[in-house]
């Protein structure tokens, strides 16, 4: 998904850890901001390593947390889980 000139994407050798998203502009890799699902339905900033602006990492997170059911569903068809209760989350 591009927004804002951010590319937001899973990185595919993760699926061990908790859902999450990363975030970057230009080459995409492993060590971007990363932004973590939380049960509820928000996101939380796992780290901001591509050091995004902070009004810019905001309407970035109000993005990803407007297409949370987007993204759960999208993990859930890329790593073939077949419930929600299946997923991990950081909290």
């Amino acid at each position: 998904m591009n927004v804002i000139g951010y590319k937001i994407y899973f990185w595919s050798n993760e699926n061990n850890e908790p859902i999450h998203v990363h975030i970057s502009k230009g080459k995409l890799t492993q060590n971007t901001t990363k932004i973590w699902l939380t049960k509820t339905g928000g996101c939380i900033i796992a780290n901001n390593k591509s050091k995004i602006p902070e009004h810019e990492l905001s309407k970035l997170l109000a993005i990803i947390s407007r297409h949370y059911f987007l993204i759960i569903n999208k993990w859930k068809e890329y790593y073939k889980i077949e419930t929600i209760e299946k997923i991990k989350f950081f909290c």
